[in-house]
């Protein structure tokens, strides 16, 4: 496994991040026992660097897979805005992922400056925890162009996790080729940079190969967090992020893996996707788009179309 130091900070994470998300009840819903599993598989092979949010409801799955191996760095999120919030967050996070220690603490989902300057109180406590030696780098994740460009002449800001894909998908005030130009900046001051979605929420698991390497080969991220729910799915993404061939009957497994779409609690109802599906599975019932899994392909066609990125493929 390849490492990278994130930035200034210090940190030294694995190329491959274990995104957690995907494990937990939004998406997954393995068993805290079947979840940490899969993260230990990944630890087994060389994999330092787990992300993580309050709000995915993953601290659980880590807390046990920790219990296996030290020295892992855990990044975390959270949506708080004031300081009090921020304070909860970080209690929470600590006793639930049964450390002392946060090793990276984000603003979850910052979307411009203005939304970064509403949620300042809670930086405050992120900075004043980090001052106490409770966390060690804090900073922004992010789908927007503006907020990295933002993110750049705001010194206290030491990561930024940005959405990072070969179609752009999911950024929502951008393309691709400006997120990189923003990153590029970031980057080259000294900002620790990990991409996400590097698959656009699963819509690009048909064009796998395609789409890591242009992640890959992206040289303004020093990590890339990747979501993960079998042993089968770490064990190909290490082979791929080492620059080894993924056997063809590891790719069959994973390839034979059920799969679901699901549509995020945060969709407006806009009908953007039910227009564009070809297979016409797509109504919108109570302002909220639903699929109809009889019809449905899992081509994720529907999901280009989606304003707020809240059609995922898992």
């Amino acid at each position: 496994m390849n490492y990278e130091i994130l930035g200034n900070t210090g940190i030294k994470v694995s190329k491959l991040c274990f995104g957690s998300l995907t494990l937990g009840p939004l998406q997954g819903r393995l068993s805290i026992e079947k979840g940490a599993e899969v993260i230990i598989r990944a630890l087994e092979l060389g994999v330092n660097f787990i992300d993580t949010a309050e709000y995915y409801n993953t601290y659980p799955y880590i807390k046990k897979a920790l219990k296996e191996k030290e020295g892992v760095v855990i990044a975390t999120k959270s949506y708080a805005y004031s300081y009090q919030g921020m304070e909860k967050s970080i209690k929470r996070a600590l006793n639930e992922l049964g450390v002392e220690q946060i090793d990276i603490f984000l603003l979850h989902e910052q979307e411009s400056f203005l939304t970064f300057k509403g949620h300042r109180g809670a930086f405050k406590c992120l900075e004043d925890a980090k001052k106490k030696g409770i966390i060690k780098a804090i900073g922004i994740s992010t789908h927007c162009v503006g907020m990295v460009r933002s993110a750049v002449y705001i010194p206290e800001i030491e990561i930024i996790h940005p959405i990072v894909n070969f179609k752009g998908l999911g950024i929502k005030d951008g393309t691709i080729e400006e997120m990189l130009k923003e990153i590029k900046k970031a980057y080259e001051i000294g900002k620790g940079i990990y991409g996400m979605k590097p698959l656009g929420g699963g819509n690009f698991i048909s064009c796998y190969d395609k789409a890591m390497e242009y992640v890959l080969n992206i040289p303004y991220l020093h990590s890339i967090a990747v979501g993960m729910r079998t042993k089968e799915e770490v064990e190909a993404n290490v082979l791929k992020f080492n620059g080894k061939e993924i056997p063809k009957s590891l790719k069959a497994q994973i390839n034979n893996q059920p799969r679901r779409i699901i549509v995020e609690e945060w969709c407006t109802g806009c009908g953007k996707c039910k227009l564009k599906c070809p297979q016409a599975a797509i109504k919108i019932e109570d302002n909220k788009a639903k699929i109809d899994n009889r019809s449905c392909v899992l081509c994720g066609y529907c999901s280009v179309y989606c304003p707020e990125f809240c059609i995922k493929i898992i």
